[in-house]
């Protein structure tokens, strides 16, 4: 007879708990030789500034209340360490009821907050591997399934998700701010809970009337129009033709001016017209480097916004 699998345990969570929970999940898969923690050492990992959103000033109390009441939820134990040292970690798998590459992704979400599933991506991939963007999409939908995971955005190009242990208001806030206009964004219970009631989704007024109409896919769209345009008309072959039809301009206004006015007279510029000359060549030649690095930075600026809303070049 198969043994029966417990069920999560899992409940929203306070901000903090939250970032004490994300830490002992991310050092047990990232410095296992350094795991279980202590008290020092978790305090040091909330507060560290790498790979953390929000950023957080924690003191040593406000973690100690945090893991006591982990504790008490099931979410984490404590084990005596050397030295009588008591060190600390957690036991998310059960309490999620997840797997190792749904708990990367839950604890990248805790750490991080709301992320495009590309970005997700990328910061899973220091914890378990995912060989590309249908690999995560495929444990995001377990997830999603089993309401650990919400969409705040439509699914598609851009697509934002979070995490569900988010307190009720912190929840109405997010999904506010991103303007969750699916009746799939709104969370569904925690395990144990009962069905909250029905109310009107966060992207609504009291009137019903939707306070955003435009969808991040649209944005995305027209923003990849955007950037067409302008690659359009930041061309570097057009630019350097450009800049040297100016150039080659300039060399015959300045020959013109000392053209021969009589016969016998002497074709050959002074040596000052030669100079002033010159000079106007090598500012042209200094304009075209500057633009040509500036065309550089914003072709790499370009790629990392396309990037971030997972726009295909093609």
């Amino acid at each position: 007879m198969t043994p029966e699998v417990a069920a999560p345990r899992w409940q929203p969570l306070p901000a903090i708990e939250r970032r004490v929970l994300g830490v002992l999940i991310e050092k047990a898969k990232t410095t296992p030789d350094n795991y279980p923690l202590s008290l020092t050492a978790l305090c040091t990992g909330c507060n560290q500034k790498s790979n953390r959103d929000p950023q957080m000033h924690l003191q040593d109390v406000e973690v100690q209340e945090a893991l006591d009441r982990l504790r008490q939820g099931g979410a984490v134990v404590f084990i005596e360490g050397s030295g009588r040292v008591e060190k600390y970690r957690h036991l998310a798998y059960e309490w999620l009821g997840v797997n190792k590459a749904e708990l990367a992704v839950m604890c990248e979400l805790l750490l991080r907050g709301p992320q495009t599933e590309g970005q997700l991506r990328g910061n899973v991939a220091r914890m378990e591997p995912l060989a590309d963007l249908a690999a995560l999409r495929q444990v995001l939908a377990g997830l999603k399934a089993r309401g650990l995971v919400l969409p705040l955005t439509p699914e598609g190009r851009g697509h934002v998700v979070a995490h569900a242990l988010y307190p009720p208001e912190e929840l109405v806030r997010l999904q506010t701010q991103y303007g969750a206009a699916a009746p799939s964004a709104t969370r569904p219970h925690a395990p144990g809970n009962a069905p909250p009631a029905s109310r009107r989704t966060p992207e609504q007024t009291a009137s019903g009337t939707p306070i955003f109409s435009t969808s991040t896919e649209e944005i995305a769209r027209e923003v990849s129009k955007a950037i067409a345009g302008v690659l359009a008309t930041m061309d570097e072959s057009a630019l350097s033709a450009q800049l040297g039809e100016q150039l080659q301009a300039t060399a015959q206004a300045q020959a013109a001016q000392h053209a021969p006015t009589a016969p016998g007279t002497s074709s050959t510029p002074g040596s000052h017209e030669v100079a002033a000359l010159a000079q106007q060549v090598a500012s042209l030649r200094a304009e075209v480097e500057a633009l040509r690095t500036e065309l550089q930075r914003c072709q790499a600026e370009i790629a990392r916004l396309r990037d971030l809303l997972g726009i295909d070049p093609s």
